[in-house]
C-alpha cells in the first residue's frame, strides 16, 4: 500500500537480499505497508517462502493474498524464536529490516508520533503496550528525561527541556503533543524549531518502544537465524541505530568490541558485503523526502567453524 508507506531503497535492498536463491526462505522483519514483502515475493518462485513481522496491528490489514507469506503479529526482536517455530532449524536465506517509522504512523494524527498534529502523546507501535509517551513525560525523573533526550535525540538543550517539563507537569499533566510543544517553546532554537522537535519526538518514540533494546535483540536473533551464506539487509535512519548495525556486523556486538579467543581469532557471525552504506539516489529523495537519511548495510553469515 503506497498510501500506507512508500518503501525506501526498494530495489537495492531486495536485490541484495534475494541474491542467488529465488526458491529460498526469507524474512521481512518490518512488514509495515508490505512494500518490501511484495517485492520479495515477486522475485521468489512458488517454492520460496517469506516470514514477515510487525507489532502494529494496523499493518496486518496490508497482508497480500499469497500462500507463500506468513505474517506474524509480534516484535522482530523474537525473530529467532519464530524461525525455529516455523521449522527452519537449519537457518533461512535472508532477512531484511527497514528500521524507519512507517508513513502511516507519522501521518495518523491520533498515534501521536508527529508534532504536526495536536494529538494524545501516545507513540506506541504496539497499541497493546502499556508505556506511552505521556507516561514518560509525566512520570520520568528530570534526570531520566534529560538522559533519553540526549542519548536518543542528541538534543543539545536536553537538561533545560527536562527542567521545563518537570516544572510544567507540577501544575498540570502534559497530555498532548501541542501541550508538550508549548512547554518546550522557550528553548527551541529560532528558525530550527521543527528540527529540534523532531529530535525530541524521536527520543520519546525510541524510549516508548524500546527500539534500541529491540534492535540489539533482533540483530543477535537474525545472526542466529541465518544459514551460512545467508544475508542480512538493514536500512537505518539515524546515527544511533546505524552505529549499532555497523558495530554488530563488524564485531558481533552493538558496542563494536573486538572479541578474540586465546588464539587471537575473532568470531563475529557476519561479514560486511558493503564497507560503506548504500544511500538513496537524488531522484528517490526528491520523490520521498523520508528517504533522505536512509542508509543500507548488507552482511553475509560466515561459515560455521
Amino acid at each position: 500500500m503506497s498510501e500506507y508507506h512508500n518503501p525506501v531503497l526498494l530495489n537495492e535492498s531486495v536485490t541484495a537480499l534475494v541474491s542467488d536463491n529465488a526458491s529460498g526462505i526469507y524474512a521481512d522483519a518490518t512488514f509495515g505497508g508490505g512494500g518490501h514483502s511484495r517485492e520479495i515475493l515477486s522475485r521468489l518462485t512458488q517454492a520460496g517462502r517469506l516470514l514477515a513481522f510487525d507489532r502494529d496491528s494496523d499493518a496486518l490489514e496490508n497482508k497480500p493474498d499469497d500462500g507463500r507469506l506468513v505474517l506474524i503479529h509480534n516484535n522482530f526482536r523474537f525473530i529467532h524464536n519464530f524461525v525455529l517455530c516455523e521449522g527452519y532449524r537449519e537457518g533461512i536465506d535472508g532477512i531484511l529490516a527497514d528500521l524507519g517509522v512507517s508513513s502511516h504512523q507519522f501521518d495518523t494524527a491520533d498515534r501521536g508520533f508527529s508534532f504536526r498534529f495536536d494529538a494524545p502523546l501516545d507513540m506506541r507501535m504496539n497499541r497493546e503496550a502499556r508505556l506511552t509517551a505521556a507516561e514518560v513525560v509525566n512520570s520520568y525523573s528530570q534526570e531520566d528525561l534529560a538522559r533519553i533526550l540526549w542519548l536518543y535525540g542528541e538534543v543539545d538543550s536536553a537538561r533545560r527541556m527536562a527542567a521545563l517539563i518537570v516544572k510544567a507537569r507540577e501544575a498540570k499533566r502534559i497530555e498532548t503533543t501541542a501541550e508538550l510543544d508549548k512547554v518546550l517553546e522557550p528553548v527551541l532554537p529560532k528558525f530550527a524549531e521543527h528540527k529540534e522537535l523532531a529530535r525530541v519526538y524521536q527520543a520519546l518514540r525510541i524510549e516508548v518502544n524500546e527500539e534500541m533494546k529491540s534492535l540489539e535483540k533482533f540483530l543477535t536473533g537474525a545472526a542466529r537465524s541465518l544459514r551460512p551464506g545467508g544475508r542480512l539487509v538493514v536500512i537505518t535512519y539515524h546515527s544511533l541505530e546505524d552505529r549499532m548495525v555497523k558495530n554488530f556486523i563488524k564485531s558481533g556486538n552493538v558496542e563494536g568490541k573486538d572479541q578474540r579467543d586465546i588464539y587471537g581469532r575473532t568470531h563475529a557471525p557476519l561479514s560486511a558485503v558493503n564497507r560503506k552504506p548504500i544511500l538513496p539516489t537524488e531522484e528517490e529523495i526528491a520523490s520521498n523526502t523520508r528517504a533522505r537519511s536512509a542508509k543500507l548495510r548488507i552482511a553475509v553469515k560466515n561459515e560455521e567453524e
